[in-house]
């Protein structure tokens, strides 16, 4: 009996139990449903909730930068500042810190994209690209992956590089399209070379705000929250001459910047009024834009015409007031407080990593611009240095003599930028020169080889041999060309072929070319040069479009190295010639020419080349050569520096890593 009373009290309790659990069950499923019930109520009636593009996770625009050289940053942080002065919502990313994972969320996308090297992305945006490409690409993802986003496209690049030109935007805007993105302008694109960039991306910018402002291609206006949290039907009035108004204040105190920079910095109102569409100036190209002007000007150049400049070189300086001239005065004897530095074509066929002029040129395949006459080149760019030659009047150090002797300029480095000889009347320009008496030293960038066939004698003619392999090359000088090798190459032929002095001239780069001397050695035979210079790169600080540092920087020692080495190489037929510590430079001279009963002749006689210019007839190297001074010569104790001058040693305060 006791058994079965407390078989059934525990039967009772197991089913009470289950009894509250199934109660306590449905009360929380009610409770739920209530609540839920509710929520979605108050969904229905908040007003955010008509736009089904709308979540609180993606409520921001974004705006993405792809860029290399902060040409694309500095425009969108433009953009971003004016969708903020409009009321409109957005952040701004660099799609290093994004997750593409999260793109299908986006309701609205703008993108500026910078085009780097062979039509790739920059390195802040490959990710992103490479994400796109794959997704776009792939089967499982399916053609609405990002339905729900609008965007839009702006393109940085150049048409120099063909149809390489906005590849990367151009990418990115199909590769969203065949994602089920809509794409609510069309693809804007800007040209750095041409100068008018800013304007381009102004125009399409004043796109954008109309776009939003009236809610168009299914109303992308809703899709972007205002400072309120509410829907932006109307933001402030978009003024463009607002916008051109603060560029126009600024653009003289703004720093120096690369070319691909001049991005953020726009034209003054009266400068688009001079220039217009496709960078012409009354109807002609020019090729000097008035803001590659105002760079250029900033850094002491003196802008001739529409293609020429002239600067006065810090080595003139140095030796009008005694302290030394630059390392042609120990190889070559000119004299430095008497050479004018100019050129005229300030537009290049590479970008190198090592620009000293850190790309604030235009660059070309071929003269495309308004061509000025040479007589006006030539005169005027003697007249612009003797302005600067007086500007040193008064300096400590500088004699009436020497200051007189500078204002008769005896020499000229036809190097100061660009490419020289890209220049259609060259020849005429040269001849010039000479009428002058005044010497010539033209460096190439080896592009142009049938511009060096047809170049009339010259005093010293340069090529530059940056690296002595395609790849390497192709790494370090950035050229436009697609068969630049071969152009290179053809260039060394042609210079076998000339009569008067000829130059290798190698800029050594830590990381990059010292490395490449057997390579380097095999060039010897294509050019056959009289001298070949090798100098250490120049460090000239921070560029946005090199990533090098001071660590790339050789030192003299590791230039004497090298130069020791390649001169061992040539089995005898080259010797270290000479040497200026100071420039970190070294001289190899073909020993059967220069080298005369154990003494070197590397020096020129220049009035002998005036003479045999001016007579007409056939001469080469070995007709205008001087003796070397013993001071200049390779190991001497004075390392190149003229003893007559007073030697000045800056004290230096900075600190160094190396």
């Amino acid at each position: 009996m006791s058994t079965t009373t407390t078989t059934a009290t525990a039967t009772i309790s197991a089913s009470l139990t289950t009894h509250l659990t199934v109660l306590a069950l449905l009360s929380a499923t009610t409770v739920y449903c209530f609540y839920k019930s509710r929520r979605l109520r108050q969904l229905k009636l908040s007003p955010s909730s008509s736009n089904p593009n709308l979540s609180t996770a993606t409520r921001r625009g974004k705006i993405f930068f792809i860029s290399q050289t902060n040409t694309s940053k500095t425009l969108a942080e433009r953009l971003y500042k004016l969708l903020i002065s409009n009321n409109f919502e957005f952040d701004l990313i660099d799609p290093n810190s994004y997750e593409p994972e999260d793109l299908h969320n986006e309701t609205l996308v703008l993108i500026v994209a910078s085009t780097w090297e062979d039509g790739n992305a920059p390195s802040n945006g490959v990710f992103l690209s490479n994400w796109l490409s794959e997704s776009a690409e792939d089967f499982r993802v399916g053609s609405l992956l990002l339905k729900k986003c609008k965007f839009a496209v702006f393109g940085v690049g150049s048409r120099v590089y063909g149809d390489k030109f906005n590849a990367v935007g151009r990418d990115f805007a199909r590769r969203m399209r065949a994602l089920g993105a809509v794409e609510i302008l069309p693809l804007g694109e800007g040209d750095v070379d041409e100068g008018e960039l800013d304007k381009e991306f102004g125009v399409w910018s004043k796109e954008v705000i109309r776009v939003l402002k009236n809610g168009e291609l299914g109303g992308i206006g809703s899709g972007v929250v205002g400072e309120n949290g509410g829907e932006v039907i109307d933001g402030s009035d978009y003024d463009e001459e607002d916008e051109y108004d603060d560029d126009e204040e600024n653009a003289v105190e703004t720093d120096i910047v690369d070319l691909e920079d001049i991005a953020g910095k726009s034209l003054s109102k009266k400068d688009m009024a001079l220039v217009t569409s496709n960078g012409k100036k009354n109807g002609e190209k020019v090729m000097v834009t008035p803001v590659i002007r105002a760079s250029l000007t900033k850094q002491g150049y003196k802008i001739i015409g529409s293609h020429s400049g002239v600067k006065i070189c810090r080595w003139t300086k140095s030796q009008l007031r005694g302290r030394g001239g630059c390392y042609k005065h120990s190889f070559y004897g000119i004299e430095s407080h008497r050479c004018m530095e100019a050129t005229p074509s300030l537009a290049c066929a590479n970008k190198c990593v090592f620009c000293w002029r850190h790309h604030t040129n235009p660059v070309g395949k071929s003269w495309q611009w308004k061509m000025d006459d040479p007589l006006m080149i030539v005169n005027s760019a003697i007249e612009e240095h003797k302005k600067m030659i007086k500007q040193m009047k008064g300096v400590p150090g500088v004699t009436a003599e020497r200051l007189s002797e500078g204002l008769l300029p005896r020499h000229c480095a036809l190097s100061l930028v660009g490419e020289p000889i890209m220049y259609p009347e060259i020849n005429s320009l040269v001849d010039e020169l000479h009428k002058r008496r005044i010497s010539t030293f033209l460096v190439t960038n080896a592009q142009f080889p049938d511009k060096i066939v047809s170049l009339k004698p010259i005093t010293q003619l340069y090529v530059s041999v940056d690296a002595a392999t395609k790849d390497n090359m192709k790494a370090i000088d950035r050229p436009l060309f697609g068969d630049f090798w071969e152009r290179f190459v053809d260039s060394l032929k042609a210079l076998r072929d000339k009569q008067q002095r000829t130059v290798y001239r190698l800029t050594l780069v830590k990381g990059w070319n010292t490395e490449d001397i057997d390579a380097y050695s095999s060039l010897f035979s294509i050019g056959n040069p009289d001298f070949v210079e090798i100098k250490g790169v120049t460090y000239c600080g921070t560029s946005a479009t090199s990533k090098l540092t001071m660590e790339n920087v050789p030192w003299h020692a590791d230039v004497k190295a090298f130069s020791e080495a390649l001169a061992e190489k040539s089995h005898g037929e080259y010797e270290v010639a000479c040497e200026h510590v100071h420039s970190c430079c070294v001289l190899l001279a073909k020993v059967d020419k220069f080298k005369i009963n154990g003494q070197w002749h590397t020096w020129i006689d220049y009035e002998k080349f005036h003479d045999l210019v001016a007579s007409g007839k056939p001469f080469g190297s070995n007709d205008y050569m001087a003796l070397t001074p013993s001071w200049a010569v390779y190991g001497a104790n004075e390392g190149g520096f003229d003893p007559e001058q007073a030697r000045y040693k800056k004290e230096r305060n900075h600190k160094s890593n190396r």
